[in-house]
């Protein structure tokens, strides 16, 4: 492996927005109409105490990114949505979800990639599995690590957000209408039911508990939406689960345009102690204080569909293989950062071959 830098860190096609983490951007949005309308508190809780000591990067990433003009204009943050019931965000929970956000701070626009979380990789480490294992392993430190080592990337900060996170977002705004598929039902309630029972009684629901009980367009609460987001067994698998999360996405949107000033700050009061972020309260004001130019140009999915296998890679298990992944890179740097010249490292060039090495007899490529 090439020689690292660290330092301390300042704190098919178009695959849609994922719901655990954009409802995180929106949270962070209301925030800042909070600070300026209603309140002249800073709400301490938003910086996470969850320590990231430093970021690992090569050399030749670190030099392209602080020397290039054109790069010099992007922000590029990961954003986790983590399988959280008690509010732990540091490490020992799998990512179900994992985006990587590069914002043009010149012009505004901003692109998301998703990593599809069963992704074989380098998990930041010199081992390879399903990437969202990186954030078990070593928290947002290791996913950050992951993310930099296999796509060339000098992200520097991060937010995660919990299930907690999500469903109080959603109770707050008193629920999104979603029209519900007589086979999304069972599945739905079995999702809810899992969230509800606890160490002491597995077995035993909350009378909180509302199952759904019929198809058709209908009110969900956030426990029963956060449940909906995760359905992934019907027709379209994992795919079909991010177009439901866009669903719940958009219903968010759609009501979080109607608030008044009063419901935005209990949004922000239920929705924060449930967030881990490296980012300063100023560096965020400093991001969003001009919110209305920034506007989200095209998402897309990793890997890419062109460059894309399925298959059970031995003890691994099922994963999504990229083939290759120094073909997948080179297209994540002219998606992210679009006209701004790219030369793979020799690290990634490594990585896919090693990639390649551990899953070709399994997937015939």
């Amino acid at each position: 492996m090439a020689r690292k830098t660290k330092r301390r860190v300042k704190k098919g096609k178009m695959i849609l927005l994922i719901s655990e983490v954009v409802v995180l951007v929106l949270a962070v949005v209301l925030l800042i109409m909070v600070i300026k309308k209603t309140s002249n508190r800073e709400p301490q809780v938003l910086h996470s105490d969850i320590p990231i000591e430093s970021i690992e990067v090569s050399e030749e990433t670190k030099e392209r990114f602080e020397s290039n003009e054109e790069l010099k204009e992007y922000k590029t943050y990961a954003l986790f949505g983590v399988d959280s019931r008690n509010k732990d965000l540091s490490r020992s929970t799998r990512t179900d979800v994992i985006m990587i956000v590069a914002v043009n701070t010149n012009t505004g626009e901003a692109k998301i990639a998703s990593v599809y979380r069963d992704t074989y990789l380098n998990i930041g480490n010199d081992t390879y599995n399903k990437c969202n294992a990186a954030y078990a392993k070593g928290g947002p430190e290791q996913a950050i690590n992951m993310l930099n080592m296999n796509m060339d990337l000098y992200i520097q900060d991060y937010v995660t957000v919990g299930f907690e996170g999500v469903m109080k977002t959603i109770d707050a705004i008193g629920g999104v209408q979603i029209d519900v598929q007589k086979a999304e039902i069972g599945h739905l309630n079995n999702y809810q039911a899992s969230m509800y029972a606890t160490e002491d009684n597995p077995n035993k629901l909350d009378t909180n508990y509302i199952p759904v009980t019929e198809p058709g367009l209908q009110t969900l609460n956030g426990r029963q939406a956060l449940a909906y987001c995760r359905i992934r067994y019907t027709a379209g698998d994992d795919f079909r689960r991010t177009e439901r999360q866009r669903e719940v996405l958009q219903q968010i949107l759609i009501k979080a345009k109607t608030m008044s000033p009063a419901e935005i700050e209990k949004i922000t009061n239920d929705v924060f102690p449930n967030i881990a972020t490296s980012l300063e309260l100023s560096e965020i004001l400093e991001l969003l204080g001009g919110i209305n130019k920034y506007t989200i140009t095209e998402t897309t999915g990793f890997p890419f569909s062109d460059h894309i296998a399925t298959g059970k890679i031995g003890a691994k298990g099922s994963c999504v293989v990229p083939v290759s992944l120094q073909d997948n890179v080179v297209q994540l740097q002219n998606f992210l950062y679009p006209g701004v010249n790219y030369e793979l490292s020799p690290d990634v060039i490594n990585y896919s071959d090693k990639i390649r090495s551990d899953t070709s007899s399994y997937i015939g490529k």
